[in-house]
């Protein structure tokens, strides 16, 4: 009893308590009332904040970020124009190629249906591929992105084909199997006039020669579709919202004959065959427009595996490489002193001398590889007389040798329009020591590059008229029918048209009489002049190696063709230095007889024939 009235009066103490808390308990569920209202509140506040920011104060980013991820922009590409030589036949054009590749994730939806495995093997037979290698591609693959996460790929590349092969491909209808159209250069005649193309390397970058020069022209201008995708990256068609179709790149018509440069070619090839030269060129043009008929260099490259090749192949010697000019120099005084009035062909001078006095100095002249006593004008050509050519340098004078060297082109680029052209060595006479009016007139003291030697030729076959030498006769769209035309471009009249006429006859009597016989052509009349010139081997002239070369033109009284062949460092197996009479005229004689043909050039004989009967009728 005792402990059941303790008990009792225990629960009694504890209602007592239970009450107190009771009392207390309005104001606790007001707080938590409060809590409650003020959270939900804020967090209300909290999504309106964020709507509005991204609504309103970040909508326009927004927008862009959904339109990204739905909104699909396809490039197309632009096919690159052609590249002919004079005759329309084709040196550079592009082939279409397709990547031909598949998308694991879209592939997999329908992976194992027995209709898609059928259309997968039909595939693997039409590309003559392993169907296990092509099931492989199909398989899903995570990678890495560039921002680090871990993403499925959505592109594998099966194999590159032809447009016929991809025709037969599409026709199968194998959803996830897509192809990218793209182009690939080619070069149908592979190393034929390849330092005047140039090449597209793999990136499709144009890197040299009109290639590169005409990029602007060839390239075209890419395409694009822009358009929109579900939440699979499938396109939807139908939210295609702008397609701008692809301009294909103009063509572009050279001067280039691919006849005469053939022929360039194998003069070359049968030059380092006999010589093993270190470098070569052959240049041929119409010296009445200017324009380049053929060029060949060696050692030369095939365009289209241009990275097999050492990178010394890729240079174009013709306009990139500077060499003493030698005696072809020597028409440069010759023509000046003729057109100056000082001097007539017939007038002589004391080549035995060894010296001369010049503005009260007395100079020492340089031997000539053969003695001569006293000679003409004509004769100093003719024998190639670097006495005889030092001793009208002289009487031209410095400014007046350099003027007339600058005007025949030598110092300063052809412009072409091939990158890579340097200007060669004219130094200003502020600058000459005291030989260099003696040595100057016979080809030293300058360098050149084989173009300039072949322009200053080419100036006296025009009736001294210097003409811009031109690669490129046109650029046209056989699309659009728009066409660029390029006309001959007439820079300045170097001397006048009497003494390019007396030099002419000078010049024929130096491969009739004098050094360049080697360069005759049977029925023609030629005009020309040889050159051996010391190459400078660490700071002195070489007694070994030498430059040798020859610049011409035929018919000399009515010029067709300018030839100049240039061969540095030719090896004779006699161990003689490598005159230009004997490593460069025949070569020009060979294609001269050639191109003659080839382009029907009368002889002369039949030429004073049809002169006869018109003067007759």
């Amino acid at each position: 009893p005792k402990t059941s009235a303790l008990a009792q009066s225990r629960r009694a103490a504890q209602n007592i308590q239970n009450r107190k808390e009771m009392k207390c308990s309005p104001f606790i569920s007001k707080w938590r009332y409060r809590a409650v209202l003020f959270g939900t509140v804020g967090i209300f506040c909290i999504m309106l904040w964020r709507l509005y920011d991204l609504h309103i104060i970040e909508s326009k980013n927004s927008k862009d970020a959904v339109q990204s991820q739905r909104q699909i922009v396809s490039p197309i590409s632009a096919k690159r124009g052609n590249i002919t030589d004079a005759r329309g036949n084709i040196l550079a054009t592009s082939r279409s190629v397709i990547d031909l590749g598949v998308d694991p994730e879209a592939i997999k939806e329908k992976f194992d249906r027995p209709e898609t495995q059928e259309k997968l093997s039909k595939m693997a037979h039409i590309l003559n591929l392993p169907l296990s290698e092509i099931l492989e591609k199909c398989k899903s693959e995570e990678i890495i992105s560039p921002s680090g996460r871990i993403i499925k790929r959505r592109w594998k590349l099966i194999a590159k084909v032809e447009e016929n092969v991809y025709e037969e491909i599409s026709a199968l209808k194998i959803y996830g199997i897509t192809g990218d159209r793209k182009y690939v250069r080619t070069y149908p005649s592979e190393g034929l006039a390849a330092h005047v193309i140039g090449f597209v390397n793999k990136e499709g970058v144009a890197v040299d020669g009109i290639e590169k020069n005409a990029d602007w022209y060839l390239k075209g201008q890419e395409g694009w579709i822009q358009s929109e995708k579900d939440a699979r990256r499938r396109e939807l068609a139908h939210f295609r919202t702008r397609e701008v179709p692809a301009t294909d790149g103009m063509n572009i018509e050279l001067s280039i004959d691919i006849i005469i440069q053939e022929m360039a070619n194998r003069q070359l090839q049968k030059i380092v065959e006999e010589f093993n030269p270190e470098n070569a060129t052959i240049i041929v043009s119409d010296p009445a427009t200017g324009f380049i008929l053929a060029l060949a260099n060696y050692p030369s490259f095939d365009p289209n595996n241009y990275n097999k090749y050492p990178v010394a192949n890729l240079k174009n010697f013709a306009l990139s490489s500077q060499i003493e000019p030698g005696s072809t120099f020597k028409i440069v005084p010759i023509s000046a002193a003729l057109n100056e009035g000082l001097v007539t062909q017939d007038d002589t001078f004391d080549c035995a001398q060894p010296t001369l006095t010049h503005r009260g100095r007395i100079l020492k002249l340089p031997p000539d590889d053969h003695p001569a006593g006293v000679l003409s004008v004509r004769q100093i050509a003719e024998k190639s007389s670097n006495r005889g050519s030092a001793q009208l340098g002289a009487m031209l004078g410095e400014q007046k040798l350099f003027e007339y060297a600058k005007m025949f082109g030598y110092g300063s680029k052809t412009n072409i329009g091939l990158s890579g052209e340097i200007n060669g060595v004219l130094m200003n006479p502020k600058n000459w020591d005291g030989l260099t009016i003696t040595r100057l007139p016979m080809g030293h003291a300058v360098a050149a590059t084989p173009l300039q030697i072949h322009c200053s030729m080419a100036t006296l076959a025009n009736q001294g008229v210097y003409m811009r030498p031109q690669l490129i006769k046109r650029i046209f769209s056989e699309k659009t029918g728009k066409e660029i035309v390029f006309a001959p471009k007439r820079l300045r009249q170097v001397v006048s048209p009497k003494t390019a006429s007396i030099m002419c006859d000078i010049l024929t009597d130096v491969t009739e009489k004098g050094t360049g016989k080697n360069a005759l052509v049977s029925g023609f009349k030629v005009a020309g002049k040889t050159g051996t010139a010391q190459k400078i081997i660490n700071g002195k002239y070489s007694k070994k190696q030498h430059v040798g070369s020859f610049s011409g033109f035929f018919p000399s009284d009515r010029p067709r063709l300018v030839i100049t062949v240039i061969v540095d460092d030719a090896k004779r197996q006699n161990g003689r230095p490598a005159y230009g009479s004997v490593v460069a005229a025949p070569a020009f004689a060979n294609i001269a007889k050639e191109a003659a043909s080839y382009l029907g050039i009368q002889t002369d004989e039949e030429f004073e024939n049809i002169i006869a009967l018109k003067d007759w009728e």
